[in-house]
């Protein structure tokens, strides 16, 4: 089977590099930056590519690799980072920029064979500060930005490429033809790979791994978590206990749901109600860091507790790969924010950890979903943080707060799930600001807090863009929430995409 090798410098976006090739039908393989060449010489690789990462190349300890790798006879192609730590080992010369780059960029393209079938490319989307002053010997530019004069280069003859823009996300123009060009026409993979065999590729591992141990998994409600209870369930049956943690932090009715579904699949589920602890837990801290680690922390020790009643070996959890890069724990990776069910796990974790998913992202969790036949109260949800709520309650999280989320979240979905930008959107919701504003309800002086409504288009999680909602639209969901949630006075759309914010506000 035709393989890409992605070399990881620790870029928020490898792991998508890997998962867009995927989408061709070709398999990728991702290993740390620091693999030595013998170690890639003696694999059967078609081509190899090398990721972004969130250092410069001129630092001290800033990642490196094996530069005999680019003698290897396959195709190469850098990425952002990967770009300029080529250009920098062969010779080249790599400073920091007037300014940064961020974000959509205007491009002008010369001939290569990177770019070809290209016929509309004119925006690309940024990510740096440091530029490719001048190239290597033997090297040509081959486009170039305002700020990047250098914004992609080739060497024909060695088969090495670089692009300072990064193809793989959705904002880049025509990008996946530029990822086609390298990886169906340079490297002339054959495509392979379907998400049929990523499903076996799964339960073989789970078979590996779990033999006829005892497990327990965390279930969210979510379609993660509901997709790996899914795939893991049928291959160790009864050795499997799904835990549904209620924090008290849940969406409106998902208690309910997970009844629902889950009891009609006649899975071993035990529904834990654990609000009075939570928000004990939570009360005065305002640091969104602090409470994903607590909320992790009860978690954990809620499913250990468990795990001791059923005397399960492993924790199973529905862990993807845009939760792990975003808490930092890939290598040369920082973190952003700790999702609860990888940063906030304890050292001395007393369960082995098993993570079906943790290299998909949550496009490719919804293709398995459809492909095992979830039921559709799991596949229709939205994305929801695993810290619930509290991540959508800026400063301290109190049960009154929870609820007012909580309902005007219910009043969002209600009146964007039956338009037709139900299908684009990937999350929708309300955040709860720390603040109070001056109001007018009812002739009377009111001082409440108000919301603020987030509604972006995703396809990974790893980039978003705000939704251009119309205002007619917008304007009935703030009158309802106004008039229905009665600790709102006021309502404001948040039209920031990712980067520079995060989906979520905590």
């Amino acid at each position: 089977m035709d393989k890409i090798l992605i070399l990881d410098f620790g870029g928020q976006y490898c792991h998508l590099i890997a998962r867009r090739i995927r989408d061709f039908g070709v398999l990728t393989e991702v290993k740390n930056s620091d693999t030595t060449y013998e170690e890639i010489a003696s694999s059967d690789i078609k081509g190899i590519i090398l990721s972004g990462g969130a250092r410069s190349v001129n630092e001290k300890n800033a990642p490196q690799f094996d530069k005999k790798i680019l003698t290897l006879a396959v195709p190469i192609l850098g990425i952002c980072y990967g770009h300029q730590v080529i250009a920098h080992a062969l010779g080249g010369k790599v400073s920091s920029g007037k300014a940064g780059e961020y974000g959509l960029a205007h491009i002008n393209l010369k001939e290569s064979p990177l770019f070809e079938k290209l016929s509309k490319l004119k925006n690309v989307w940024m990510n740096h500060r440091d530029v490719v002053e001048y190239l290597p010997a033997g090297f040509v530019a081959t486009s170039q930005t305002e700020q990047s004069k250098i914004a992609s280069y080739e060497n024909t003859s060695k088969k090495i490429f670089g692009v300072q823009f990064h193809p793989e996300v959705t904002q880049t123009e025509q990008g996946e033809q530029i990822l086609k060009n390298f990886v169906l026409g340079l490297c002339q993979c054959k495509k392979s790979w379907t998400s049929r065999s990523l499903i076996k590729n799964i339960i073989k591992e789970t078979k590996d791994v779990l033999g006829e141990h005892k497990a327990i998994i965390g279930l969210s409600g979510g379609i993660d978590s509901s997709v790996a209870a899914m795939l893991v369930g049928p291959v160790i049956g009864k050795n499997l206990t799904a835990v549904y943690v209620d924090t008290g932090l849940m969406r409106y009715g998902e208690t309910e749901t997970i009844k629902k579904v889950f009891g009609q699949l006649k899975v071993n589920l035990k529904i834990v109600q654990a609000a009075k602890l939570y928000f004990t837990a939570l009360k005065g801290v305002v640091d969104p860091e602090a409470k994903r680690k607590i909320i992790g922390k009860i978690f954990i020790d809620i499913f250990e507790k468990i795990a001791r009643q059923e005397k399960a070996e492993f924790l199973i959890q529905g862990t993807i790969y845009s939760d792990r890069i975003e808490s930092g724990l890939t290598k040369n990776s920082s973190n952003i924010k700790s999702h609860h069910n990888v940063g906030g796990l304890p050292k001395d974790l007393k369960l082995k950890l098993f993570e079906p998913l943790r290299d998909l992202y949550k496009d490719e969790v919804r293709r398995i979903a459809k492909k095992i036949s979830l039921p559709i109260e799991v596949t229709s949800q939205q994305v929801f943080p695993g810290p619930g709520l509290a991540v959508r309650i800026v400063g301290e999280v109190t049960p009154e707060k929870a609820e007012t989320v909580r309902q005007a979240g219910r009043i969002v979905e209600e009146e964007l799930r039956d338009t037709k930008y139900w299908k684009k959107i990937w999350m929708s919701f309300a955040v709860l600001l720390p603040v109070k504003s001056v109001g007018v309800q009812g002739d009377m002086r009111s001082y409440k807090n108000p919301i603020v409504l987030r509604i972006i288009e995703s396809k990974d999680a790893m980039t978003a863009t705000f939704s251009n909602i119309p205002h007619d639209l917008l304007e009935k969901i703030s009158t309802r929430i106004t008039n229905e949630v009665k600790t709102v006075n006021r309502v404001v759309y948040d039209i920031t995409n990712k980067p520079p914010a995060t989906m979520e506000w905590e």
